[in-house]
């Protein structure tokens, strides 16, 4: 029996976590050796950064396969493949040499589809991608700027965010190319870049997301060793935002005022793309409170804004734990591209489980399950979607959490695609020590060499809805190598089967080194017994989870067009409200001492579309009562009274399903206590 927290007292934090599981199993089977800690530090091969715990499989490495296969066909087949098709701001773009927005949007919007492209190995989807690339360094011009970067920018300052962030599209188009005339036209710009600071130093967007600059310049020196680019580096840190020194203040635990004031420094776009700031700085200063603070700003946010997602408020700031206020979808998609980062730099299992409990809750359900529509703002108590001018966003409007084309404003349109496809490519990642890790689970294969050997690894499962995982290892001639599997900290008494001899006790919050010669094909079964777990939230609400997976009351749905008369409203890529057509204010009835003694999970079948009501791959039943006196306020669920709920409604059964599988919902119930 999984044990849980007694009522009033929270699951352990991020940090505690962290420091649980940060010790490395060693194993006893006579197959697999002693485990050795993966190092964190270190000069890299060039010798001017400090090498990461892992890398990143090169983008077409990793194979999609199962229901994240048709996840990602689904989004290649929505919104995110034809996009550019009839939005202006993409197809018509400055960038593309067009005249519509010149700014973030198409680089957004290729930061996510060059990586679907790749991973299903989608031939026209690569070539309308090339095309694009093309038009980019085609209208590069000789000082090395962009098209869209302004003439006169010397004149007049230019905000550096939309360069930074193309730049960094631009490299990942290499990696999966090769194409040497891409690499040198960043490498044109990074040297404009730097130039430009010195005359113009970074501000506004650029200032809060000086980091994403890292990127590029990090893989540009690791292609060419030119020492400049690490005076760049130097020189987007220096002149960048301080979140190190904001988050040692008091203003990070206060909730922005509903209808309140808009600040960079709690914006949530900005404070998800932060959490990888201090890290990615570490390979340059090599300084350990760089690579300590990124654990240390994910528990703040978790204790001040977290929700039951793995993610934090935002809407469009920083906003409390209340389970009505908004998160953004921007902040979901750069929130698990820094976690992505944070598992490659330190190597640490809990970035692991951070990673899978947003991509499989919050992810999915910020999105209509065909992905031809999606929301601005998801609410974790989410019991209708209207055009709601009496809400209470802190800035957002009054269609915020509507499924549209553009809700709210246009930057999810452009920046929601990165979601999936990031996720899929950074499942498996290589050790130092010529191995693979595999940082997070989903159905997928993997090719790699390890000492000149090719290799290919299977890994066939329904999880996160089921709890076993089938490793398949070819290899076309004997050698050795560690594969490091993640054990989850919700996990109690995993199992690992290699070579027919099985050892339990693996330690969970770890990973579990699997380090032998590998001979033609061999087998490995992984174990990760799921429990039922409840904690407890914001004004004493209880949430219930099993696994990586939170689990949501199934409301009946009506979704209604609306706005059809805007442009760019076709079907199927129009704007929607959705309405409860079943009650959803309920009390909940569950022994926390013991879950399971009250909820019962049933498996079925993974659907074609995996994240949608029909398609749940789990469904639990528990009971509860109706709380008449729960109402609608301000359009949305009301806020959960801290005190017992009073009912004489009769006990009813309910139906709870994986929260990424629905659009309407209750997650955070007042706990009912008979």
């Amino acid at each position: 029996m999984t044990p849980v927290n007694p009522p009033g007292i929270k699951r352990r934090s991020f940090l505690a976590n962290l420091t649980a599981g940060a010790a490395t199993l060693a194993v006893s089977p006579a197959a697999v050796t002693a485990a050795a800690p993966v190092p964190t530090s270190g000069p890299s091969a060039t010798g001017g950064l400090a090498e990461p715990a892992f890398r990143p499989l090169p983008l077409g490495a990793i194979t999609p396969l199962g229901w994240l296969q048709r996840q990602l066909r689904l989004q290649a087949d929505g919104l995110s493949g034809h996009l550019d098709e009839f939005w202006p701001d993409v197809g018509q773009s400055q960038w593309f040499g067009g005249r519509a927005e010149g700014w973030e949007r198409a680089p957004y919007w290729l930061d996510g589809v060059i990586p679907l492209a790749w991973l299903l190995d989608d031939a026209p989807l690569k070539a309308k991608v090339q095309r694009y690339v093309r038009q980019i360094i085609a209208g590069q011009r000789p000082d090395g700027w962009y098209a869209p970067y302004p003439a006169d920018a010397s004149a007049k300052a230019y905000d550096l965010w939309a360069i930074l962030l193309a730049n960094k599209v631009l490299v990942q188009f290499h990696e999966a190319t090769r194409d040497d005339a891409v690499l040198q036209a960043v490498l044109r710009n990074l040297r404009a870049t730097l130039d430009t600071l010195d005359r113009t130093p970074l501000f506004d967007w650029g200032k809060f997301r000086w980091f994403e600059g890292l990127i590029s310049t990090f893989y540009a020196y690791e292609q060419t060793g030119h020492p400049w680019l690490l005076d760049l580096a130097r020189k987007l840190r220096d002149q960048g935002f301080d979140y190190r020194a904001y988050y040692a203040g008091q203003d990070i635990t206060a909730p922005t005022p509903r209808r309140g004031l808009w600040t960079w420094q709690k914006h949530v776009v900005n404070t998800g793309m932060a959490l990888k700031a201090q890290a990615l700085a570490w390979r340059l200063t090599r300084h350990p409170d760089d690579l300590a603070f990124p654990a240390r700003m994910l528990d703040l946010l978790d204790r001040y804004h977290g929700q039951a997602t793995g993610m934090f408020t935002g809407d469009e700031s920083l906003s409390g734990r209340n389970p009505v206020q908004g998160t953004e979808l921007c902040a979901v998609v750069e929130t698990l591209y820094s976690v992505e980062h944070l598992m490659a730099v330190t190597g640490e299992a809990a970035y692991g489980d951070r990673l899978e409990r947003i991509a499989f809750n919050a992810l999915p359900a910020t999105f209509a399950p065909d992905m031809w529509s999606h929301q601005y703002d998801q609410q974790v108590n989410q019991v209708q979607c209207t055009i709601n001018p009496d809400h209470m966003w802190s800035t957002n409007g009054p269609e915020s959490n509507i499924f549209g084309l553009e809700p709210n404003y246009g930057c999810c349109t452009a920046n929601m695609h990165q979601g999936w496809p990031k996720f899929a490519a950074h499942l498996w990642m290589r050790t130092p020590d010529h191995g693979l890790a595999a940082v997070a689970y989903a159905p997928s294969e993997a090719r790699f060499n390890s000492q000149g050997v090719p290799v290919h690894i299977r890994l066939e499962t329904d999880y996160p809805f089921r709890d076993t995982l089938e490793f398949t290892v070819t290899v076309d001639q004997p050698v050795r190598f560690p594969l490091l599997l993640r054990i989850p900290n919700w996990t109690r008494q995993p199992a690992i089967t290699v070579a027919g001899r099985t050892t339990a006790g693996l330690k969970p919050g770890s990973f579990h080194r699997v380090d032998r010669e590998w001979k033609g094909r061999e087998t490995l079964k992984l174990q990760l017994p799921m429990h039922p777990a409840t904690s407890r939230r914001y004004h004493q609400a209880i949430s219930l989870e099993r696994g990586p997976l939170l689990y949501s009351l199934k409301l009946g749905e009506n979704w209604t067009r609306v706005n059809a008369d805007k442009p760019h409203r076709e079907l199927p890529h129009g704007d929607f409200e959705v309405r409860p057509t079943t009650p959803w204010n309920y009390a909940l009835l569950v022994d926390e001492s013991q879950p399971a003694r009250s909820v019962q999970f049933t498996e079925q079948p993974v659907g074609q579309i995996p994240f949608s009501p029909e398609g749940a791959g789990v469904v639990a039943k528990a009971k509860g009562r109706r709380l008449p006196s729960w109402k609608l306020q301000h359009g949305w669920a009301d806020e959960i009274a801290p005190l017992d709920p009073k009912t004489t409604e009769p006990l009813e059964d309910l139906t709870l399903i994986p929260y990424g599988c629905t659009n309407i919902r209750v997650t955070e119930f007042p706990p009912l206590k008979s």
